[in-house]
């Protein structure tokens, strides 16, 4: 049996907070809609105490590799586009 784990880092500035409150709201907005559009798994994962950085991580499990990697592309270019946060890097690792 295969299985497929995929993980996403993804770096972000968000440069209109200007406290922990306006970055989390920010986080939990783009967590949110990640996490249901894409049935994946979302956490802050570093940078929790700066209020214009963050790093999330994106966990995926399936059982077709393409499948899991285009989600994961899709959830880069959703970053992308996601107002008011700026992607600055991103990785993906296999597992």
């Amino acid at each position: 049996m295969a299985t497929t784990v995929g993980l996403l880092h993804l770096e972000f500035h968000i440069p209109l907070a200007s406290s922990l409150k306006d970055k989390r709201r920010s986080l939990k907005s783009f967590k949110d809609r990640i996490a249901s559009g894409y049935n994946v798994s979302v956490s802050e994962v570093d940078h929790q105490d700066s209020h214009r950085q963050a790093v999330l991580a994106v966990a995926m499990v399936g059982s077709d590799r393409p499948y899991v990697e285009g989600a994961m592309r899709r959830i880069v270019n959703a970053a992308v586009a996601y107002r008011g946060m700026v992607l600055v890097d991103h990785e993906i690792e296999w597992l």
